[in-house]
């Protein structure tokens, strides 16, 4: 596929989508399905099929009109463009309900993310084995472990008013990029990259939608 030269902002909504349509063309792949539409994408993926085209114009010239894209050169492209076609080393801070379930979902593994350390301040917890003979550490040791095993990824499931200052630990240590799942809005320098997940803003979301029904 050829690359286009031009050097364009891309629009974070764009960035936002393009996993979405991974999903479908991974499946497609597994299905063995060499070409898809971008009529037949846009329908898997819930957008329209000028939004499709636009979103991947921007990285370039892919498929041929009338006929479509090449499903695994696509996807290829996308796990490029995404930073997606290699293993991520992850650390894990707080292992409570939220931080175990993480921690033990296998599609983060599957999908590249590793987790390589595990830290938690309650006595109770460190120390233990977990899977792949990881050890629980205490947060004292972030610095160190972070920068002993060149984890490029931080995701913490701590109390909000630990989230802060792990962070700040972790950026300090190396890390440039920060998975947050307190609820919290992490403050960042300028080098690093933060995404913070809380749930309730989700659930307050579809309680306005669904209170508009009634």
């Amino acid at each position: 596929m050829a690359k286009n030269s031009k050097k364009k902002k891309i629009p974070e909504p764009t960035i936002e989508r393009l996993p979405l349509y991974s999903r479908p063309l991974e499946e497609l792949l597994e299905a063995d399905v060499p070409v898809v539409s971008s009529e037949t994408l846009a329908k898997l993926c819930g957008v329209n099929p000028a939004q499709v085209r636009k979103d991947l114009a921007y990285f370039g010239e892919f498929g041929v009109r009338g006929v479509g894209y090449e499903v695994s050169s696509l996807l290829k492209e996308i796990k490029s463009i995404l930073g997606t076609d290699r293993k991520w080393r992850l650390c894990l801070v707080g292992l409570g309900n939220l931080g175990s379930a993480l921690f033990e979902n296998q599609n983060f593994k599957r999908r590249g993310y590793i987790f390589v350390a595990v830290f938690d301040s309650d006595p109770a917890k460190i120390g233990r084995i977990l899977e792949n003979g990881i050890v629980v550490e205490h947060p004292k040791k972030i610095e160190e472990v972070v920068q002993k095993l060149d984890i490029e990824i931080g995701v913490i499931t701590t109390p909000p008013l630990e989230a802060q200052r792990i962070a700040e630990v972790l950026f300090s240590a190396g890390v440039r990029a920060v998975l947050n799942f307190a609820p919290i809005q992490i403050r960042k320098p300028e080098c690093c990259v933060v995404e913070n997940v809380d749930f309730t803003v989700s659930l307050e979301n579809l309680a306005y939608h669904l209170a508009k029904l009634h």
